[in-house]
């Protein structure tokens, strides 16, 4: 019924327009080359008639699903959907896909899953896709040159490729890091320790090269032993806690920057448990500024990463790309942009010397 109500009316607005059914159709759904004067004439006799195109015919018309695809990794015992990362980034493109008129398909994989990212652009499953959790391993470099050579629009978000040209929506992390290590040393600390990150995701590259540029701007001598990496999880900073204690009791360490909030409450956790005070004896800074750095006792201070306009913006600019590129004679435009960050300062850094 409704198609035929469709019909009808499109027949309304080519007889008001002087025009066919078929310059009509051109006209609504962007398709083919119209004269502007015969474009205004439609669209005029379109709002006339109070006729508005199905989004279902628009994107039959194209030959679009309609769809943008998000790759997130299926991880295990964690839920995905429950992080303040994922959660606060998937906020972001569902608020800029619906503006567009485009829904989500969210597409999760495993870890050791084979890649086959262009499959899902053959079977027209989406139009353009971002990438979550993407790493740095032969795999996924496989995949994505498989898009950029197929001029498959795609984004990666939290992770870069150095020498390739793919785009990507980051964080400054460096800077977040170089912030805080400011931060510390206001506070009297000097002996600042990193807990990082897995070395194939890039943001855990950009906080190494951030704590050892502003270290170095203090005249602080870099020592490879302050710096331990986890997973990202909080159990992966409880595990980290006996060793982090062990230079605190030592005097090696009076101040710790751990690379998200999760890995961070949980060294709270375990330092709690071997007696180790904080802040009185070791300065805490995670990063994310999650809702549960504000209720560990004491509050976590954070390093602030605007995750809801990264998802955001991620969309928008790759729903831009998809709507003004020609792929089949241009190619795709490659985007690198980061978005700033800002420290939270709580009680957990707030040392008393």
């Amino acid at each position: 019924m409704e198609l035929e109500e469709t019909s009808i009316l499109r027949k309304e607005v080519a007889k008001l327009a002087g025009v066919s059914e078929a310059t009509v159709s051109r006209v609504l759904n962007g398709v083919g080359p119209v004269r502007e004067e015969t474009r205004r004439r439609v669209l005029e006799a379109a709002q006339r008639l109070d006729y508005v195109p199905s989004a279902l015919a628009q994107r039959f018309a194209r030959r679009k699903s309609g769809n943008l695809g998000v790759i997130l990794p299926l991880l295990p015992k964690v839920n995905v959907f429950s992080t303040h990362y994922f959660s606060e980034i998937l906020s972001g493109i569902g608020v800029a896909a619906k503006r567009r008129g485009y829904d989500l398909l969210l597409l999760l994989r495993e870890p050791e899953e084979q890649k086959d990212y262009v499959g899902l652009f053959r079977a027209q499953k989406i139009d353009a896709c971002i990438v979550l959790g993407a790493h740095d391993t032969p795999g996924e470099r496989e995949a994505l040159e498989e898009l950029r050579l197929g001029r498959h629009p795609f984004c990666l978000v939290n992770q870069r490729f150095d020498h390739a040209p793919y785009s990507t929506i980051d964080a400054d992390q460096r800077m977040g890091v170089e912030a805080a290590v400011g931060h510390l040393l206001q506070q009297g600390c000097r002996r600042i320790m990193l807990l990082g990150g897995p070395e194939a995701y890039s943001n855990s590259l950009d906080r190494l090269e951030g704590y050892r540029s502003a270290l170095a701007d203090a005249g602080i001598p870099f020592d490879p032993e302050l710096v331990l990496n986890g997973n990202y999880s909080r159990t992966s900073g409880y595990a980290l806690a006996e060793a982090v204690a062990n230079h605190v009791c030592a005097g090696r360490v009076d101040a710790v920057i751990a690379a998200n909030d999760r890995m961070a409450i949980g060294l709270l956790q375990g330092l709690k448990e071997r007696g180790v005070s904080v802040p009185g004896q070791v300065a805490l800074i995670g990063c994310d500024d999650s809702e549960g750095a504000r209720l560990t006792d004491p509050p976590l201070s954070s390093i602030a990463v605007p995750f809801v306009d990264i998802g955001r913006e991620a969309a928008s600019r790759l729903l831009d790309q998809l709507e003004q590129t020609d792929r089949e004679e241009e190619g795709l435009p490659c985007f690198q942009d980061k978005l700033p960050v800002r420290l939270v300062p709580r009680g957990s850094s707030s040392m008393q010397h």
